[in-house]
């Protein structure tokens, strides 16, 4: 008998799967276009088919049994590879797509500048990106690549570094002129970015200074909080290389020599183990290759 007899049924399957991710047969007959009616007929048939059990009925929903969350994975990897493949051979004729989601802070002051050039390199590849504004917008699973900050540990994604942060103080120059000594900027707003990245007591430790006090303004992105500094609301604790440009091109003064550094930085991350198709290979390595220190 041909393996392929021992299938059940896509349309199964493929209800099974939206299931299992909603525990909710309602849920997943509006995302399937089905009825409540035909997805238990579906749940149904397939179990018969198994000779298993997949769902156990609660008051509010389902749960899995344990032998339909040991399948789950196998389901969901087979769906991604035929969509994939799918796409790759005949969803877009005129080039392939590469999902891309990154920190917002990255997306504009890294990435946006490189646009250009990465569009003229590859005219046959679509960028699709997205940006994240806290960690928690990268718990659902998926196949494209992210931009993460960190250390490089990442649970479930190979990784390849990108940067190196390094900060360093800064203020817009017109800020400055109201001191008498330059010394004296610590007296100024601190502007400060909420969460992990709140790192002003460890630079002050650093450069063996106390601390003059809480940040004035805290802001959920760095790239808010160095517009705020260009605007002359305070010192931003500049990240490095993410604010070269707007320190080489004097919208920003740096304050002192002494910079914070560390093991953090931004990584570029896929699935862990996945094989890239070749237009993926290919964007992984103009992304490598534009993090590149410049001699």
């Amino acid at each position: 008998m041909a393996e392929s007899s021992h299938l059940p049924p896509l349309a199964w399957l493929r209800t099974f799967e939206a299931c299992a991710r909603h525990l909710n047969f309602t849920a997943a007959g509006e995302e399937l276009g089905l009825t409540q009616a035909a997805v238990s007929q579906h749940i149904r048939n397939l179990e018969a088919e198994l000779g298993a059990a997949l769902f156990t009925r609660q008051r509010r929903g389902v749960e899995l049994t344990a032998e339909a969350g040991a399948y789950l994975p196998h389901i969901q990897g087979v769906f991604r590879a035929l969509a994939r493949s799918t796409t790759e051979l005949f969803g877009r004729r005129g080039g392939q797509t590469v999902d891309l989601r990154c920190p917002i802070s990255f997306a504009l002051l890294w990435l946006a500048p490189r646009v250009p050039a990465f569009a003229a390199a590859f005219p046959q590849i679509r960028l699709a990106l997205s940006t994240v504004h806290v960690p928690a917008d990268y718990a659902d699973d998926r196949d494209g690549f992210d931009i993460r900050f960190g250390i490089g540990a990442f649970e479930g994604r190979d990784s390849h570094r990108l940067t190196w942060e390094r900060l360093v103080p800064a203020a817009a120059p017109a800020l400055l002129g109201g001191l008498p000594d330059l010394r004296h900027w610590t007296r100024l707003p601190l502007l400060s970015v909420a969460g992990g990245r709140e790192m002003w007591p460890d630079w002050f430790a650093r450069a063996g200074i106390g601390a003059p006090g809480r940040p004035a303004l805290v802001f959920d992105s760095f790239v808010v909080a160095l517009e705020a500094a260009k605007a002359g609301a305070g010192v931003v604790l500049a990240s490095r290389p993410l604010a070269d440009a707007t320190l080489a091109e004097g919208l920003l003064r740096s304050l002192s020599d002494i910079e914070l550094a560390g093991e953090r930085g931004h990584f570029v991350t896929s699935p862990a183990g996945r094989a890239l198709a070749p237009h993926e290979q290919a964007v992984l390595d103009w992304i490598l290759h534009e993090a590149r220190p410049r001699a």
